[in-house]
């Protein structure tokens, strides 16, 4: 089968590589797609460390082609993901308390373990979350890590309908996030970028407000204009959206971080203090986020902006992603013609 593999030299080739037997618990999948996320690039490129010869991918969907002994939760014809969360050691205080993600023992699709970004993947069969009917499969790839990343980030900001959510960086992750705040949580979504295309792309999603922070100051109007926000989801990589999410929301509400800057947030102690303002992070999300997510997607309140690309030109988008030109979300089409 043909897999786009990390090299030594930080790029990705794409080669021919052989599928083990199945293990018991696991399935194969035969896959129909798989999205190329930020992550991919930072893992290409040996941030989170060396993993040459690593199959990359963590938003793949595949049609089942066999199951391995012990395996009941899926079966042959069933489509199902292939996600960054791939398993937990399954009996930890994490995965006994719904926090699965949070296992000290976590594999990682196309980081620790061979992704979906290949003709044929290997899963652990009751980790892979089956996708509903009605869900192409290109849009469920983007739900396997930005819709499910963002749906749950939304969801712990505790968010009330009729309540106001700021969402700071309006790119992949930040539109499913204001899609899912509008249409699933039914809130009042405020969108700040410093990219103006974003910000158009952002009113035709729905956002009830939209500030370019880089020329205005985004806490400042929406103090003036919302008495501030109760809730913010950063996904943005700059430590200065951090700061003023800190700014932007009232007494009460809750921050959540999404985004990864190298820097650290300059956080105003008194004013979380003295106005009960919490700081959580969120990562990725559960089986049973991601089922929900999927469905909601399903019932077409979370629409992802995708564009298909043959896998060959996997390094081309890397490329793009590096410098910004990526609108939504590229998808890896394995049922296309010129990746066989």
């Amino acid at each position: 089968m043909k897999a786009a593999v990390v090299s030594k030299d930080h790029s990705v080739e794409i080669i021919d590589k052989t599928v083990r037997p199945l293990e018991h618990g696991e399935a194969l999948l035969s896959m129909e797609c798989c999205g190329v996320c930020h992550t991919d690039l930072h893992v290409k490129n040996g941030d989170f460390g060396d993993v040459t010869g690593r199959t990359l991918g963590h938003e793949g969907i595949g049609i089942v082609k066999s199951v391995g002994p012990g395996v009941t939760s899926l079966k042959a014809g069933d489509r199902a993901s292939v996600a960054w969360f791939f398993r937990g050691c399954g009996h930890c205080e994490y995965c006994n308390s719904g926090n699965e993600t949070l296992c000290r023992s976590v594999t990682n699709a196309g980081y620790t373990a061979d992704g979906g970004m290949a003709e044929e993947c290997i899963v652990v069969a009751d980790y892979a979350v089956k996708v509903p009917d009605g869900l192409d499969s290109a849009a469920a790839s983007s739900i396997t890590c930005a819709g499910v990343t963002t749906y749950k980030a939304v969801k712990v900001s505790n968010i009330k309908p009729g309540q106001w959510i700021v969402i700071y960086g309006l790119g992949g992750l930040g539109n499913l996030a204001l899609q899912y705040a509008k249409n699933v949580f039914n809130a009042k979504v405020i969108a700040v970028d410093v990219n103006d295309l974003q910000l158009d792309f952002a009113k035709e999603s729905g956002a009830d407000l939209v500030i370019n922070s880089r020329t205005d100051d985004a806490a400042k109007i929406i103090q003036e204009q919302t008495g501030g926000a109760h809730a913010a989801v950063v996904t943005a990589v700059a430590k200065a959206a951090f700061n003023s999410a800190v700014d932007a929301v009232r007494a009460g509400a809750r921050i959540v971080a999404v985004g990864l800057p190298s820097e650290s947030m300059s956080l105003n102690i008194p004013r979380l203090v003295l106005d009960g303002i919490e700081v959580v992070g969120s990562l990725v999300g559960t089986r049973q986020d991601l089922a929900e997510a999927f469905q909601f997607a399903a019932e077409g309140k979370v629409k992802p902006t995708v564009t298909l690309r043959p896998l060959e030109d996997i390094n081309a988008i890397f490329h793009e992603m590096e410098s910004g030109k990526i609108k939504g979300r590229m998808v890896i089409d394995f049922k296309h013609k010129s990746v066989r």
